[in-house]
């Protein structure tokens, strides 16, 4: 767990985090980001717009990313791909689409109501090989040697326990496999005015 964090304020964090995403998967995210999001998002992160055309509309509209996981390296026709933080399906279903049919892809997410959004977008688009499940990132619910891509966007900052996620990504990947992330990191010390805030964990 994070230093410093009683066992009440980590579940604080948690639900915390729930709410917040319960809400996006309700409303949408206008206004809860402070970076693009949906379309604009996508086209800042340069995503590879022929491969989304299709793409119901409110399935851009979902795209939260705070970067592009697809840009850090390749993925093949047939592989298995797991999504850390799936929220509504976006970068899940479009790993679907890269690794097609003969492929698999899990999206594991902490919000039901964003697992909800992510198995509707499956269904739309088709994609019998997408799942979606309600899980965390500190305790994958999948075998060891799993996949052979483990991907995650602006997720990993909202765990409360960062090594054992990333332990838990290493040991559902097979030997040789890839974790691509995209996430932010802090890279100057806080104002003191804002410095411990518990509430920096989900504003």
């Amino acid at each position: 767990m994070a230093p410093g964090l009683s066992d009440q304020e980590a579940a604080l964090i948690r639900e915390s985090i729930r709410d917040k995403y319960s809400r996006v998967a309700a409303s949408g995210a206008v206004s809860c980001f402070q970076y693009p999001t949906g379309q604009e998002g996508l086209r800042q992160q340069q995503y590879p717009l022929d491969l989304i055309r299709d793409f119901p509309p409110s399935l851009i509209d979902s795209f939260l990313g705070v970067g592009n996981p697809f840009s850090l390296g390749p993925i093949y026709q047939g592989e298995a791909v797991l999504d850390i933080g799936c929220g509504a399906g976006f970068d899940a279903l479009l790993a679907a689409r890269m690794v097609g049919p003969s492929g698999r892809v899990a999206g594991i997410d902490v919000t039901p109501a964003m697992i909800d959004k992510a198995r509707e977008h499956a269904a739309a688009l088709g994609m019998s090989h997408a799942e979606f499940r309600v899980g965390e990132a500190e305790s994958l619910p999948f075998p060891d040697d799993a996949f052979h891509v483990v991907i995650s966007n602006g997720v990993l900052n909202l765990t409360l326990d960062k090594a054992r996620a990333l332990a838990e990504a290493h040991r559902v990947l097979k030997p040789g496999g890839r974790l691509l992330l995209a996430d932010m990191v802090l890279v100057a010390a806080l104002p003191p005015e804002l410095a411990g805030k518990i509430d920096n964990w989900y504003q």
